[in-house]
């Protein structure tokens, strides 16, 4: 009787429990479904946002080649002013010494009219003559004065405009290069996050360094003396690499124009072999089989570029076999295209 009460008892507990288990099972369900939502929500936002900073820039760098343009029509217009004002200078210089020179007979004339008064009749025509021309140079000097105050004006008038519109495209310069600049922040964000999950995972592998915006493996890390096919060691450290940058390649946006640029490098020994001529080979052929192999692991193609440096970039110019164990290394860096 007591194994029977027992039992019943432990039965009756059991169902107790049962609801409370599935009741905050579907409290734990609806808090997910609420995170889920408000991440959802967040990474429309960024994106609605990412969106308006692009366009907006597009439209800066219109606004910029229409300010180019109209700036060339203003300073085409500068240089005809220009010229038209200097003939009008040449023309008024030449009016003037005529002018003088008919002054100068003018006052000759009066001269001869003082002293002799046989051809009184005919200088006094001749000074009349003068006089007439004299007078017609005048107006001529005068109207020139109008049309070079004009031009002048005009000239004043458009570089204004120039100088209105140096202003303009300056401060769409600056807008323009602080959106580059954010840009360029955002990428070394990443680039930073990026480095910062390499030194998580490969934190206890030696050969392995972070140096300025590169992260360096030394080549025995991945390949075997004189060789440029990874070894089971290589392809494990870059499997890892290969996880980081696909997981952190998700987080940055679509308008980032990102690449990993693989660079191979190697000491100043000379290498000749039938596969090798020269260290430019095994340097390239290096940077392109990590290529390879990061591609095989689902890194897209057009994410990656590999380029070989030969002995021609060392980081310890010394010959020593500690110098050129430093020098033969893989480089990577994210970067822009």
């Amino acid at each position: 009787m007591r194994s029977g009460r027992s039992t019943s008892r432990s039965r009756q507990i059991t169902a107790d429990h049962w609801p409370g288990f599935v009741d905050a099972l579907s409290s734990l369900l609806l808090v997910i479904i609420f995170l889920l939502a408000v991440f959802m929500l967040a990474q429309f936002f960024l994106g609605q946002a990412i969106t308006g900073r692009d366009e907006a820039l597009r439209r800066l760098n219109s606004q910029i080649a229409e300010l180019g343009d109209l700036l060339a029509l203003e300073q085409q217009a500068n240089l005809d002013l220009s010229e038209n004002l200097d003939q009008l200078q040449a023309t008024l210089n030449q009016k003037s010494q005529a002018l003088a020179e008919a002054e100068a007979r003018a006052l000759d004339a009066e001269n001869r009219l003082g002293n002799t008064g046989a051809s009184l009749e005919e200088e006094r025509e001749i000074s009349t003559t003068a006089q007439n021309q004299a007078l017609l140079l005048n107006n001529q000097v005068a109207a020139l004065r109008q049309q070079m105050a004009a031009i002048q004006a005009a000239l004043e008038a458009s570089e204004a405009r120039d100088a209105e519109s140096e202003a303009v495209i300056a401060d769409l310069g600056k807008r323009l290069n602080a959106a580059l600049a954010q840009k360029v922040q955002e990428l070394a964000r990443y680039r930073s996050e990026f480095f910062g999950r390499l030194r998580e995972v490969l934190s206890n592998r030696s050969g392995v360094e972070v140096v300025g915006d590169r992260f360096i493996f030394q080549s025995e890390i991945l390949f075997d003396s004189g060789a440029a096919d990874l070894n089971a060691s290589g392809r494990t450290e870059l499997r890892k690499l290969a996880a980081a940058l696909l997981d952190i390649s998700r987080q940055i946006p679509a308008e980032i124009n990102w690449v990993l640029r693989v660079d191979g490098h190697t000491d100043a020994q000379p290498i000749n072999t039938v596969q090798f001529p020269s260290n430019w080979e095994l340097s390239a052929a290096r940077a392109i089989s990590v290529v390879n192999f990061l591609q095989a692991q689902s890194v897209p193609g057009n994410r990656l570029v590999a380029a070989g440096f030969g002995q021609y970039q060392p980081l310890d110019p010394r010959r020593t076999a500690e110098a050129f164990r430093r020098n033969r290394r893989i480089e990577l860096k994210l970067t822009e295209k």
